[in-house]
Parts: structure tokens; C-alpha cells; sequence
């Protein structure tokens, strides 16, 4: 676990001087002095972006702010005031279904998933590694002949594809991607994964990925739907429990089990940030997964 004081530092390393600056107005702060002040007070950081000062001031109406603001000052912010509104509410609205929902008053465990400071750093850092996006073609080598195959970071079975072309070494940061990208599209793009088919022979690809060990089990095949946010919600976690296993930095194993172990929680605090705070500008700040 990290504390306040950590957690500020580490968000300094990603904060520019002109995020800074945005910050300062809700800790007492003018914005001229606000980087140096800051830098040495980032205990005061996580404070300031949970501020309703600095909410409006980067998702207020003016587009002025959200250009001169970060990716990881956007998400930031989105993230912390989505914390403070949880702990005012006493229900949270989710799709059951395309275009229905229903008031779920389960609101603990999203609480319990944002309250530590360690998984808020950890959802901003995703959220804002999928501004910008890898893609196209890619070059192996495979029984002496050179092969093309497209790859795409928002394609999940490109990306599964990936675990056969890349050393045992580098297969733990390709699941670890996998994880991420099963949490960013059921977390952000709902909608999109709910009403995405997926064929039963990509279904099976996506499955092996897995591997025996995290293989599903016969009931598990038979509750997945056909629908994408179905496969990815029962791997997501999976493959970053597998990322985990394979890191060779504890402190990075321990977060993606920690993740792992959360997963559902995760997705739903990612579904309620998008509703309050990113889907207006949602296609503005991240590649559109259909494209």
C-alpha cells in the first residue's frame, strides 16, 4: 500500500508544470507558483484533483482547459471526483441489457476499489496508455519463410495472436496488455463490447490464450455468451493473474493480482467514471475500438 504522500510524488512524475498550474486554484494555490509549490508539497495533489474546483475547471465548458490539460490530468480528475460522488451516493445505475438500466445499490465494493491509492494510479495510468494506440502489419519468421500478420493494441485476438510470436520472457507484459485491454473496452466502451459478436471460432482462440492451467471449464464454455464483453469479463482477470505470475518485479505482480482479484469491481468503477465524467468526449480522447 502506498500513502498520500507516495501517491502525490508519483503522480508529480506524471504531471506537467501546466497541469500544475491548473491544480493550484483548488488547494489555495496561484497558478503561477502552483508547480513549484506542489512539487514540494505532493501531498497535496490528490486533494486538489478530487476538488470540484478543478473538476470544472478541465471538464467545464470551456474546451480551453481539457487542451491545456494531460491525458493523466483529464484522467486524474475524472477518477478522484468519481470517488468523492461514490461516497455520496447509495446506487449506481448499470446496463443489464443495450439500453436498459437498472439501479444497483451494491455500491461498497466500488468504493473499496478507489479507496486505495495504488489502484486509482493504476486505473489513470491505463486509462491514459490508450490515447494512442500500436497497430499494423507485423513481420515473423515461422518455418524458414517471413509471414505478415496485422496487429492492433484494440484488437484482442491479434493480441492474443501475439503470445505465440514473442519469447516465453515477453509473454507476461502481452498478458498484461490483454488484461488491460479487456478492462478499458468493458470498462469504457460497454456498449461496444455488448452488442460485438463473437464467432464461436474466435470465441476458442481467445479460450487457449489461457492456457491448461487457467483453461475454462466446461460449464464455464457453456455460460459464455456469444458477445464479447461476456469472453472478455472471464478472461480479463485471468490474464492478469498470468501477468503476474510471470513478472519478475513482485511490487508489479502483487498490483495485477490485486486487479486480478478485483476485476468486476474495476470494470464497474470504469463504467461509472465514463458515465459522469468521459462520455462526451470519450471518442475525443481515445481511438474509437470499431475502427
Amino acid at each position: 500500500m502506498i500513502c498520500v504522500l507516495e501517491a502525490g510524488r508519483r503522480y508529480s512524475e506524471h504531471l506537467g508544470d501546466a497541469d500544475l498550474a491548473l491544480l493550484g486554484p483548488a488547494v489555495d494555490i496561484a497558478p503561477e507558483r502552483a508547480a513549484a509549490v506542489l512539487r514540494n508539497r505532493p501531498d497535496l495533489i490528490e486533494a486538489a484533483l478530487a476538488s470540484v474546483v478543478t473538476f470544472e475547471r478541465v471538464f467545464g465548458a470551456e474546451d480551453r482547459a481539457l487542451v491545456q490539460a494531460s491525458p493523466f490530468l483529464v484522467f486524474a480528475t475524472a477518477i478522484h471526483r468519481s470517488l468523492v460522488e461514490l461516497n455520496r451516493t447509495t446506487f449506481v445505475e448499470e446496463r443489464v441489457a443495450t439500453g436498459v438500466r437498472v439501479p444497483v445499490f451494491d455500491v461498497a465494493k466500488l468504493r473499496e476499489y478507489a479507496d486505495a491509492p495504488e489502484r486509482r494510479l493504476f486505473t489513470i495510468e491505463l486509462l491514459a496508455s490508450y490515447t494512442t494506440v500500436a497497430s499494423g502489419p507485423i513481420w515473423f519468421r515461422r518455418g524458414g519463410r517471413w509471414r505478415r500478420q496485422r496487429f492492433s493494441e484494440l484488437d484482442p485476438g491479434r493480441m492474443a495472436a501475439a503470445l505465440d510470436l514473442v519469447p516465453p520472457a515477453e509473454r507476461p507484459g502481452v498478458y498484461r496488455r490483454l488484461g488491460d485491454l479487456a478492462l478499458f473496452l468493458t470498462g469504457v466502451f460497454p456498449e461496444h463490447t455488448a452488442r460485438r459478436a463473437v464467432t464461436p471460432v474466435e470465441r476458442e482462440r481467445l479460450l487457449r490464450s489461457v492456457g491448461h492451467l487457467a483453461a475454462p471449464s466446461a460449464r464455464d464454455v457453456e455460460e459464455l455468451t456469444g458477445r464479447a464483453d461476456s469472453v472478455l469479463r472471464w478472461l480479463g482477470p485471468r490474464w492478469y493473474a498470468l501477468a503476474a505470475n510471470g513478472s519478475p518485479l513482485p511490487v508489479l505482480a502483487r498490483c495485477l493480482r490485486d486487479v486480478a482479484h478485483r476485476y468486476e469491481a474495476a470494470r464497474r468503477f470504469l463504467n461509472f467514471v465514463t458515465d459522469r465524467c468521459l462520455f462526451p468526449m470519450r471518442n475525443r480522447l481515445f481511438p474509437s475500438p470499431g475502427d
